[in-house]
């Protein structure tokens, strides 16, 4: 929010537009700026005591497209962004930050188009080739569409989980949302399928259930082979605002689970003021 660190990233309208020799230079150029700046991300996560960090979906600009895609081994500086993602992959572990992935909501595995699912198989795949190298254990999607029958809906998103390399579904988990799937919903699937389940405790509260927070945190916390990751986040416009839904700058600490407090847990802030969020809340719950 205020660290003078970005991420850049292009248009395929702008790539489309170049030679191909053009074009992987400029793509080249752009990830090695991004492995760069992940780099520095991990450093003030370091010496600012947060403990994980998402990595934007576009860290490798318009990696999947199928116009403009490419193979990170076709760039010119190819060695030289690898090996700087191992980098912070020793970074992270030294500092012990842990790394994750979200994909776009353009990801869906449960779609009926067979064109969605090829893609978003190739973009899970992308990600998770990324997150070998710099050692990321979770890449995270919704359940997916309903299609006017949740079952067969959540049967076709146990198909798709069956299609996935092993790099992929070893990472892949999924987090219940604000509009279809409850923790509910998804616990069958994530026990079947050995899927870990993100629980977002703010969308749970948008789509409720029927059982409480902490049944819900038992529930997720049951379907993890390693330390549990969850989400949270508090509504711009407050509870009894007209969208709910809609995430603040920063977190109310009473939307923050006393439940989630005393045990190993990684907690994702979802908050329009990022690390500044991130940092207030760790005061105010007395983990600064």
């Amino acid at each position: 929010m205020v660290e003078p660190i970005k991420y850049r990233t292009t248009t395929v309208t702008a790539m489309s537009k170049l030679p191909r020799d053009e074009r992987l230079a400029k793509l080249s150029e752009l990830c090695l700026h991004n492995a760069n700046a992940l780099m520095l991300t991990l450093a003030y996560c370091a010496a600012n005591r947060i403990g994980a960090f998402r990595i934007n979906s576009q860290i490798l600009p318009v990696r999947t497209h199928v116009a403009v895609g490419y193979d990170v081994q076709e760039l010119p500086d190819a060695q030289l962004i690898v090996n700087q993602f191992h980098e912070c992959r020793e970074f992270a572990e030294q500092n012990n930050i842990r790394l994750s992935f979200h994909p776009d909501q353009f990801v869906v595995l449960n779609s009926p188009n067979p064109a969605v699912i090829r893609h978003s198989l190739a973009e899970l795949d992308y990600q998770a080739q990324v997150a070998e190298w710099v050692g990321a254990d979770t890449i995270n999607i919704h359940g997916g569409g309903a299609y006017g029958d949740k079952a067969s809906a959540l049967e076709a998103l146990r198909k798709s989980i069956d299609l996935l390399p092993e790099r992929v579904r070893v990472r892949l988990t999924l987090e219940n949302d604000d509009k279809i799937y409850t923790p509910s919903d998804l616990a069958s699937v994530c026990r079947e399928m050995e899927v870990p389940l993100v629980y977002d405790v703010h969308h749970h509260r948008c789509l409720p259930d029927g059982i409480s927070i902490e049944k819900a945190t038992e529930l997720a916390r049951s379907t993890w082979n390693r330390e549990p990751l969850f989400h949270v986040s508090s509504p711009i416009e407050g509870w009894s605002g007209p969208k709910p839904s809609r995430h603040h700058d920063y977190i109310d600490p009473h939307d923050f689970p006393r439940d989630w407090l005393g045990w190993p847990l990684t907690v994702d802030v979802e908050a329009k003021a990022k690390e500044l969020a991130v940092l207030r809340l760790k005061g105010a719950l007395g983990l600064a």
